[in-house]
């Protein structure tokens, strides 16, 4: 090799050594991020079989924004809303349900979710030990009797004493017989110490005007809460069979009410159960021709609405225009009674 050969093999040598190589990218440092994301990324209603975009959007605007929703409902009802067949459906609620894991707790497992429910309370003392503590959130808590025996103020001021427990709740109230007052939430208001402007605006009412309209406004709650983003802790269902007693007459149409019914409070119990809610009815009542001895009242719905109801509680007139609260179903609390005043800023002890 001569000198000029050797000379250029050592200036390329250089500038070979001057070239700054760069790292091979990690790979580690980046993998965590995208496995971060990928734990994040929930599936959601878009991701099971058989589900497009627009099926998912049918779902949407029927209510079913989650799994959840679709793994407890039945063939039928998500054949209607999404309008797909059988096989279609029975996919759709499989897959759901496999990736909810949905199966047996135990009952330490239970004991901690029931932590999460809350106690409305009703202002009376003795009210609120017959409900060791109030009115569950979670559970429906049916109050039926006679027309003045308080079902209609209950309501009224478990509204008051739900907006003053929690400053950014929302309370609903679906009324059937025109009966909620506004004049009325202002008197609770003022004796509770309540700004009652405050407690108005958030009070949100709709008048039912049938059967069919009624259960449509109990399946708006949902989407309050979904897509308005409403903290809603009460539901007040102010009564629940006064259009249902007017639109099916007669025994020969007594099957068909029943059923309706039976939707209507199955929705409101996933309502109860799915946001952690309070949902309070109100129930009118009949007199038994029958009855010879005791009190004739009974409920009207029959076992539909009482094998639904979490709480029952019969609402009498009692002396000196005193009312009388007696507890007749709770899965864990004893029967009892309560006696108490009905006055211009809520209820007094006896």
């Amino acid at each position: 090799m001569t000198d000029a050969e050797l000379e250029l093999t050592m200036e390329e040598k250089t500038e070979i050594d001057n070239i700054e190589v760069m790292p091979e990218p990690s790979f580690e440092s980046a993998a965590p991020e995208a496995k971060k994301v990928k734990e994040e990324k929930k599936p959601g209603v878009q991701d099971l079989p058989g589900v497009g975009a627009a099926t998912a959007e049918k779902l949407q605007s029927a209510g079913y924004h989650d799994l959840m929703s679709i793994a407890v409902s039945s063939l039928g009802q998500l054949c209607e809303a999404a309008g797909v067949s059988e096989s279609v459906a029975r996919k759709m609620i499989n897959a759901a349900r496999d990736s909810m894991k949905m199966g047996f707790e135990t009952g330490l497992d239970i004991l901690a979710k029931r932590e999460l429910v809350q106690r409305i309370s009703i202002g009376s003392e003795n009210f609120n030990t017959l409900m060791e503590g109030g009115f569950e959130t979670g559970a429906i808590t049916e109050c039926f009797g006679e027309f003045g025996s308080g079902k209609t103020q209950v309501g009224h001021l478990l509204a008051v004493n739900a907006l003053k427990a929690d400053s950014t709740a929302t309370v609903v109230y679906i009324d059937t017989e025109n009966t909620f007052r506004p004049e009325r939430i202002k008197q609770f208001c003022d004796g509770v110490g309540l700004d009652h402007d405050d407690a108005l605006s958030r009070i949100m009412v709709a008048k039912a005007y049938n059967t069919d309209h009624q259960m449509l406004l109990a399946e708006k709650v949902d989407s309050l809460i979904t897509e308005q983003k409403k903290n809603v802790r009460l539901v007040v269902v102010d009564s629940l069979t006064s259009h249902f007693r007017a639109e099916f007459i007669g025994r020969g149409t007594l099957a068909e009410r029943q059923q309706k019914l039976n939707r209507h409070m199955h929705v409101l119990s996933k309502i109860a159960n799915s946001h952690n809610i309070c949902v309070y009815l109100t129930n009118q009542v009949m007199s038994k021709p029958d009855q010879f001895f005791g009190d004739p009242t009974q409920s009207i719905g029959g076992h539909i609405v009482a094998h639904a109801s979490t709480f029952r509680i019969y609402l009498r007139k009692g002396k000196k225009g005193s009312r009388v609260a007696k507890l007749i179903d709770a899965p864990n609390l004893a029967d009892g009674e309560a006696c108490f005043m009905v006055t211009e800023n809520g209820f007094q002890d006896i």
